[in-house]
């Protein structure tokens, strides 16, 4: 058994594009550099600190756990 364990491995991450106002941006870096972290950390966990607490999503997320990604995007947006 080694003595150091291995860094957990990392989840796969992909690039995404956003439009967003300028000072939301100037605040996004603004806060990433309060908490010593990056704009992408700061996006990440605030996307899964909403997932978490919207009930309404996560009532809805059940109703369409069978569809993959693209089919339940699709099914809200149809």
């Amino acid at each position: 058994m080694p003595i150091i364990k291995a860094p957990p491995k990392q989840p796969k991450s992909v690039t995404i594009q956003a439009r967003v106002e300028e000072a939301i941006k100037n605040q996004l870096d603004c806060y990433a550099d309060f908490i010593g972290s990056t704009p992408s950390y700061v996006i990440t966990e605030a996307l899964k600190d909403l997932f978490r607490r919207d009930k309404e999503f996560k009532s809805w997320q059940d109703q369409h756990a069978g569809n993959t990604d693209e089919d339940a995007h699709t099914a809200h947006h149809a």
